[in-house]
């Protein structure tokens, strides 16, 4: 009984030996097609509300016709519970498909445009105009999901 004990217990030992310590892209993961765009956002004490008035006149109506003509996939605002502590709190995120939907396009410009039309252009630069005045941008990042094998 004790050379079993004594041979399971090196095995497992020589086992951690053989372990990898870093792994491989496509070979041990894989990056998703899908790309997301997150920009963190610290908005004054007191002001989330008001931030939040301005994007539904600003950003929410962008990526609501953006996700109508299909150059996005979804789009997302997240509020911190904790809105004092941190570098933000509140992040906006756009999902693309691919990394194409990032490309420049004439065609998809164009179509967004007419829909969008120039009262919503003059709206949104008023409003986003006023948006230093209660928050601050922090961050920009494009992220892949890492989908392990």
């Amino acid at each position: 009984m004790k050379k079993i004990s004594i041979y399971i217990l090196t095995l497992l030992i020589s086992l951690n030996v053989f372990a990898k310590d870093r792994l491989e892209i496509f070979q041990d993961y894989d990056l998703s097609k899908e790309v997301l765009s997150v920009t963190t956002v610290k908005v004054d004490p007191n002001m989330e509300d008001v931030y939040l008035a301005g994007l539904t006149k600003s950003w929410i109506k962008a990526v609501k016709i953006q996700k109508e003509l299909g150059h996005i996939k979804d789009w997302n605002i997240w509020a911190s519970e904790l809105p004092q502590s941190g570098d933000f709190n509140l992040v906006l995120t756009v999902t693309f498909a691919s990394s194409q939907d990032l490309d420049p396009n004439k065609a998809k410009y164009d179509k967004f445009m007419k829909k969008w039309g120039e009262e919503n252009q003059k709206i949104s630069q008023e409003t986003s105009a006023k948006y230093p005045e209660v928050r601050e941008l922090t961050g920009e990042y494009r992220l892949r999901k890492i989908i392990f094998k």
